[in-house]
């Protein structure tokens, strides 16, 4: 498949070497060898001052730890933006919007996006002149903002053309379209004393299409019905709905 263009990603951190297996495994090997994407992973170091290269400092009022210096990251994004013209500088920080499947698809479809990985207490406020967007991976606390960007790189790679094997593939994902994805079965046809649904072996793919949307519904009612709320169903997911309400009701009455 012809490639429109790749996906820019540059890391700034004081840890480039954190990627390096990131970048040589499954999908994102595969899509750097693709064209889709490529990573350049930049040291923040390269752009402090003095012998030692400081980024960190104590900060002003006193307290604990350490905060990241403005100096050098804002040397290291200018920097970065030579690389990548009208890629989004995002700042990776437990204070930023929520990461989901629609930001993926948002920052997708953008030239390049330029990660800045945090450490210590964070990075100096007067940074944020610099940054276009902050985004949170969950309301958890990380020791540096790499894994974060991991996170979002792989998101986002698997939603490029060419990135995947089966184009279709991203598009029937969990999260697609407000719901978690269908129950799936390979070989064995019998495991543990269960056996595949019988439906998934008839080779009728409406039928089989039907059953996936049932098993998908199901899934994201049980398991996450808060992605249920304010989702507009389809003719089909509300007559799969209403035939259980119609089993329940008949299960409750008798």
């Amino acid at each position: 498949m012809k490639v429109i263009r790749a996906m820019n990603f540059n890391i700034l951190t004081i840890f480039p070497a954190f990627f390096e297996s990131f970048v040589s495994h499954g999908i994102m090997r595969r899509a750097i060898e693709a064209g889709v994407i490529t990573v350049h992973p930049m040291d923040i170091r390269d752009f402090a001052e003095g012998a030692h290269r400081v980024t960190d400092d104590r900060p002003y009022g006193g307290g604990a730890g350490m905060v990241m210096k403005p100096e050098p990251i804002a040397k290291a994004i200018a920097a970065a933006r030579e690389k990548t013209a009208g890629g989004r500088v995002v700042l990776l920080s437990p204070q930023g919007r929520p990461f989901n499947q629609a930001i993926a698809g948002e920052l997708a479809s953008l030239p390049g996006l330029i990660f800045i990985c945090g450490r210590y207490e964070g990075v100096d406020e007067r940074i944020y002149p610099f940054i276009d967007d902050e985004i949170s991976i969950g309301d958890f606390v990380l020791t540096g903002g790499e894994p974060a960007a991991m996170v979002i790189m792989d998101a986002v790679t698997r939603l490029l053309p060419g990135a995947l094997g089966d184009e279709s593939s991203a598009q029937k994902e969990s999260f697609e379209d407000h719901l978690l994805e269908h129950a799936h079965y390979t070989r064995p046809p019998e495991f543990e004393g269960e056996s595949v649904p019988d439906v998934l072996l008839s080779g009728n793919h409406g039928v089989i299409e039907t059953w996936r949307l049932e098993s998908s519904l199901m899934r994201t009612l049980v398991k996450r019905p808060d992605m249920l709320e304010g989702k507009i169903l389809s003719a089909r997911e509300k007559k799969a709905l209403k035939q259980w309400r119609d089993t329940i009701e008949r299960l409750v009455s008798s």
